[in-house]
């Protein structure tokens, strides 16, 4: 027996439009200003700056009328010259220009700084040593090896292997371990150790050999675990001292730098500077919204372009070629005025968006303390702009909104919920916080387990389990009790 049986299945499907429109709405600031130039530059048909259009072409001008085929090239007289105006020689180079740009707001080159690299940096000390040709190999190669933290990670019987396979240098690993103390000499102290306990000690060794410095050294050359995971008491007794004595010796060991390659200047890092997209700021105790400027640029038709289309339609003969050239003339003007709609809609969403955040969340914005942190997720203010989650996660992942708090990144407003003793909806947020704030208050000398934080938030009318609070904990950055503890 056969079986007939329909299947509907209902998709939406996005325009490219719409497609371009998200884009555009996912965009930063800084990304967003140079999505408009690079527009400036491929539609000459598009201009910057405020101008009234003089006109608009209508609906006269569409593709059907140029789907004929019957038109020859017979010359006809005009007064527009169509050549003129696609010659590559006529589009101007715009930049883009917003409104109330102030004098903060001009376009800066990021400075880079000039200067050898850091292994460039470490090879020309190497000049100062007397090595032999062999020698000077095998340091070169040393110094190769040296990752950008400082350290050279790996084995020295590995570093004789790849010695004698990629160098042809034979050598043996005493002779490789000779050169290593001298790579070790290096600046900046530290260089060249294969491990932390060894790069500390390179430090300590540099240093003025005082009783702390001393004490210092011996707790690392015979205690390193137990320093590393903070059991104090077992270092008291087993190197019978003082506690004033040692913590002393932790606080020579924390001044030193874990990471020596760290600090040198040629390791060069580009800082993203953020540009908040919006502010928000507190007029007479009530919150004011505002869009950053440069999301808001003034742009029109070129009138040049608009004129060609108006000359066009008054000439009483039109060529197949002429006719040709005013069809490209009209996609550049439907793209224009396509993409200056787009910037109008993608003003009004984020302005949308983000004002039904700051309202949401008015609390937080007026008194700075994240406790007043409302649960929400992007379905609640997509429900109440009535605009798809998609969009809200646009806005809220990539934006940055100044506020009298510091600069903030707008998905760092969202939080789950979870219920409190009295049965209401709480934020994460304010969980988190709670618990960080009950870890700054504990006695630095008997940490909190988690299990005794999840009962100090239950006491608080937070019932979490355990597990809950070792997870927040993690995502704080703060480590386990053990690692909290000082003397």
């Amino acid at each position: 027996m056969l079986k007939q049986q329909l299947n509907f299945k209902l998709s939406q499907k996005l325009s490219p439009q719409q497609i371009q429109l998200m884009k555009l709405i996912q965009l930063p600031t800084q990304a967003f200003e140079q999505r408009i130039k690079q527009e400036l530059e491929e539609n000459p048909a598009l201009e910057d700056g405020k101008e009234d259009i003089e006109g608009d072409f209508d609906d006269e001008f569409s593709n059907s009328e140029y789907e004929d085929d019957d038109y020859g090239n017979e010359t006809i007289e005009s007064d527009i010259d169509v050549d003129e105006y696609l010659s590559d020689d006529e589009i101007p180079s715009y930049r883009l220009q917003a409104n109330n740009y102030s004098a903060d707001d001009e376009d800066r080159q990021v400075p880079y700084a000039s200067g050898t690299s850091f292994s460039q940096y470490l090879k020309s000390q190497l000049s100062t040593f007397r090595l032999s040709e062999t020698e000077k190999e095998i340091a070169d190669f040393l110094v190769g090896s040296v990752d950008e933290s400082g350290y050279i990670r790996r084995s020295v019987q590995d570093i004789v292997d790849d010695l004698a396979f990629t160098q042809n240098v034979y050598t043996d690993e005493e002779a490789v371990e000779k050169v290593l103390k001298q790579v070790q000499e290096l600046d900046p102290a530290g260089v060249g150790a294969r491990n932390l306990q060894e790069c500390l000690l390179i430090q300590l060794h540099r240093k003025e050999p005082k009783k702390d410095v001393s004490l210092a050294i011996d707790l690392l050359e015979k205690s390193f675990d137990h320093f590393s995971k903070k059991h104090y008491s077992k270092l008291l007794s087993r190197h019978d001292i003082s506690e004033d004595e040692l913590r002393d010796a932790i606080d020579v060991i924390e001044h030193l730098n874990p990471k020596p390659g760290g600090t040198f200047a040629g390791n060069i890092r580009l800082v993203e500077h953020v540009i908040p997209d919006f502010t928000i700021k507190i007029v007479d105790g009530e919150l004011e919204l505002s869009l950053n400027g440069r999301n808001a640029p003034e742009m029109h038709i070129s009138n040049d372009y608009n004129n060609m289309l108006k000359g066009y339609k008054e000439s009483k003969e039109k060529t197949k070629a002429q006719k040709d050239a005013v069809m490209f003339i009209k996609q550049k003007l439907d793209s224009a005025k396509w993409f200056i709609e787009a910037i109008k809609q993608r003003q009004q969403t984020l302005m949308v968006t983000m004002s039904s955040i700051m309202n949401y969340q008015k609390e937080y914005f007026l008194t700075g303390d994240e406790r007043n942190l409302r649960p929400m997720i992007l379905k609640d203010i997509a429900d109440e702009i009535g605009m798809d989650v998609s969009t809200v996660s646009r806005v809220a992942n990539s934006k940055y909104v100044d506020t009298p708090y510091g600069t903030k990144l707008i998905k760092e407003f969202f939080s789950e919920s979870m219920k409190n003793d009295q049965g209401e909806d709480v934020s994460t947020r304010e969980i988190k916080k709670i618990l960080e704030m009950s870890i700054e208050d504990e006695d630095k000398r008997k940490p909190l387990t988690d299990e005794k934080l999840a009962k100090l938030l239950k006491e608080k009318g937070y019932p979490i389990a355990r597990r809950t609070v070792a997870k927040y904990r993690e995502q704080l950055d703060i480590p386990v009790a053990r690692m909290r503890k000082e003397i």
